[in-house]
């Protein structure tokens, strides 16, 4: 097993020599197993667009405080069997001065390499930051995979994958099942709302949108955001994107006055193969076959 891709995208920690690490990559996560090595007090830091998920195995402090932008600082001592979520992009800074001497796993995520649909990759882009929570099968999932790790589990690639997307599904069914929490069963969008998000969709349809961004928009959540639209329109937000960009691709392609290369740039997709397997899921024809039959 591999490195983490990139030096920038994993956790700095400083002295780097009060710890030793241990890493390991595959196709959607990468981790690392920090393990402090000597009293003294020490700060890791993190700002990068992955994901990441840390695991407290152990660790008292006597002093320290953990932040991450947007939330208010702890100073939580015994952070033992405790997670920290923190989104990609979010600045994430934690230090102490230990009493016992810590071990933590930090889980990097990827979200477009796995394997496992658009879907989880948008539920995992858009959690909200979480500090010290538990979770029994977070926990648990993240012990096997540290074991895997530390047994030089290079023959278990697949089963590493594997618990890697378990891991990533857990963490948003966690957060999906505080989110069910807000809201009554059957409820959608208001009328207001529906519109303010599909105007939003619709002025950026050739653009990534978040989700927080959309539920920002309407006052809601991420995750009651996305039950609701589902509720209202059938699908989820990102489905949704992916029809319009679709429909709007039929009405240039009647017009003819460009080529489906173009056509499907205008609409979002730079490659043209993209385009043509994201229509054809929709329509059942490929891009220049829809063209030819409108005679």
């Amino acid at each position: 097993m591999s490195d983490p891709a990139c030096k920038e995208q994993v956790v700095e920690v400083s002295p780097s020599d009060a710890v030793s690490r241990r890493t390991a990559s595959w196709r959607g996560l990468a981790a690392e197993i920090i393990q402090a090595n000597r009293r003294c007090r020490v700060d890791y830091h993190y700002h990068a667009p992955a994901p990441m998920l840390v695991f407290h195995e152990r660790g008292v402090r006597r002093e320290g405080c953990t932040v991450i932008e947007g939330l208010p600082k702890s100073t939580l001592q015994d952070c033992g069997r405790k997670l920290v979520f923190v989104p990609g992009g979010r600045k994430y800074h934690d230090w102490h001065e230990p009493r016992t001497l810590a071990r933590a796993i930090f889980f990097y995520f990827n979200p477009c390499q796995f394997a496992a649909g658009p879907e989880l990759e948008l539920w995992l882009l858009s959690l909200a930051p979480r500090l010290f929570f538990e979770s029994t099968v977070l926990t648990e999932t993240a012990l096997k995979l540290a074991t895997l790790i530390e047994s030089g589990g290079a023959d278990n690639r697949r089963y590493l994958e594997a618990l890697g997307i378990v891991l990533a599904h857990e963490l948003v069914w966690i957060n999906a099942g505080r989110c069910r929490a807000q809201a009554p069963a059957n409820s959608g969008l208001a009328t207001w709302q529906r519109r303010r998000a599909i105007a939003y969709i619709e002025e950026h349809l050739a653009e990534p949108v978040s989700l927080e961004v959309l539920a920002g928009l309407v006052r809601l959540s991420p995750c009651y955001f996305c039950r609701a639209f589902r509720r209202s329109f059938g699908m989820p937000p990102h489905r949704y994107q992916l029809r319009q960009r679709i429909e709007r691709a039929k009405t240039l392609l009647a017009k003819r006055g460009a080529s489906v290369t173009d056509i499907g740039a205008t609409v979002g997709y730079h490659d043209a193969s993209a385009f043509c397997t994201a229509f054809r899921k929709v329509t059942g024809v490929a891009p220049s076959t829809f063209r030819r039959n409108l005679g």
